[in-house]
């Protein structure tokens, strides 16, 4: 009797104080990378004078606990929006001296993307990257490999994949709304000329020649880290950085890895085969100012042959079914899947996909959603996902393959001419000098 009242009374007790606390604190969990939901995360700016001041504000539902910048000038704005925040022109000052982080954003140029997210990832701390994730590609299967052995939580910055238009295609594809896909087109038509901006000569896709003074505010060196040395010039630093070989990836690492999204997710794209450019102005510093990229990817589970064709700078033919008058993909660029049965047009940033012509659309019955949708934005997918455990959507193992695809067009674009790529191997079979590409060497004193 007495056993029995002392059972109920136990489970009383258990049940009252499950009633009440909903919530573990994070250190009876174990550690940083077990987040209670109702927990702020501790989390680090990296590069917060572009593209990682909007994703700041996406993350202003966390703890915005340090910022660090190269150039305080160029920061100054996300430095005085979070005045509690302490501030570092080094990241690694600031991981040394911020024991108490969870996770870093990272928004810094692309040729150093992979050294910090390494160093956050060692450390273990969560860590969203912007696109491109790398600037190489055996950086983009290092970091692929160090976030599986580590198992913090990654995110590639590409808000389309969190969007309602990616998942539709993956739906419409999978529903055989188009039928086989055996082709698809897919396009940027911006530029980056005249490149560096406000740097302007008889020489104008060359390095600039003269050497102003290194502004105050900037740590021109910390700027460069492992790319190669050179003088500081305006022509680079601030945002016009993209359209040089050494710091940027050019419209393929910027624009591509949007646009290509939904094509790799959709068509579950694995190594490509063999990868073919053409390009307008080749030279050793920029990127082209047009080309055209034509690769071939094999058979694979369920879906035939493909070839995707990249065009940068340009626009694909116009397909005779698209109506007088009516824009194909967004204003910048697009994908148009080409099936057996018909064909399904795409924008640049997961903008909802149509059938062409428009008589197909309203005729197509749309299947169910299949596909979990997110709440909110991709920075607060991310967020979601390091408090969870789960994989957020972008993560680094799909976003390497991603980026290693983009880069491989841009390593065909360097040597004018087809490559052939042994993926498992992660090496150009059929032109060895291209290998040079695929891992570029570190000015000394840096490394992985």
């Amino acid at each position: 009797m007495s056993k029995q009242r002392f059972s109920r009374r136990s489970f009383l007790a258990a049940t009252a104080t499950a009633s009440v606390v909903t919530v573990v604190p994070r250190h009876v969990l174990g550690g940083s990378q077990h987040t209670a939901p109702s927990e702020k995360l501790n989390i680090a700016g990296i590069g917060v004078g572009g593209m990682g001041k909007s994703n700041l504000r996406e993350l202003e539902s966390e703890n915005i606990a340090a910022l660090c910048d190269v150039d305080h000038e160029y920061a100054a704005e996300t430095f005085k929006r979070y005045p509690r925040a302490k501030v570092y022109s080094d990241y690694r000052e600031m991981l040394d001296a911020e024991r108490g982080l969870d996770a870093v954003m990272i928004a810094t140029p692309d040729h150093t993307h992979a050294v910090i997210a390494m160093e956050a990832m060692r450390r273990g701390k969560h860590v969203y990257c912007q696109k491109p994730l790398t600037h190489d590609i055996y950086e983009a299967r290092m970091l692929a490999k160090t976030a599986r052995e580590t198992g913090v939580t990654t995110q590639m910055g590409i808000q389309g994949h969190s969007g309602e238009g990616a998942r539709l295609i993956c739906e419409w594809i999978q529903d055989g709304a188009i039928g086989e896909v055996q082709e698809v087109d897919a396009w940027c038509s911006l530029t980056y000329y005249p490149f560096g901006h406000a740097y302007w000569s008889s020489r104008w896709n060359r390095r600039p020649e003269d050497t102003p003074p290194v502004p105050a505010t900037l740590n021109w060196d910390l700027w460069l880290g492992p790319a190669p040395q050179r003088p500081y010039h305006p022509a680079y630093h601030p945002a016009v950085w993209r359209c040089w070989w050494d710091f940027g990836c050019g419209m393929m690492g910027d624009r591509g890895v949007h646009t290509l999204d939904p094509v790799v997710w959709a068509l579950k794209l694995g190594y490509p085969t063999s990868i073919d450019a053409t390009s307008l102005d080749l030279n050793p510093d920029t990127h082209p100012l047009a080309s055209i990229v034509t690769y071939q990817f094999p058979a694979r589970g369920g879906f035939p042959p493909l070839k995707l064709t990249w065009y940068d700078g340009l626009r694909p033919p116009r397909p005779p079914e698209l109506e007088d008058g009516r824009q194909m993909g967004h204003a910048e660029g697009g994908a148009l899947f080409k099936g057996t049965k018909g064909k399904l047009v795409g924008g640049v940033y997961g903008e909802s996909p149509r059938l062409i012509p428009e008589s197909k659309m309203r005729e197509y019955k749309l299947p169910p959603k299949s596909i979990p949708r997110v709440e909110g934005s991709h920075e607060q997918d991310w967020v979601r996902a390091c408090k969870s455990g789960r994989p957020a959507g972008a993560d680094f193992e799909y976003s390497a393959l991603l980026t290693e695809i983009c880069l491989l067009g841009n390593i065909a674009k360097r040597v004018d001419a087809r490559i052939e790529w042994d993926g498992p191997n992660m090496q150009v079979t059929n032109l060895p000098q291209a290998n040079q590409y695929v891992r570029t060497p570190y000015r000394e004193g840096w490394g992985l």
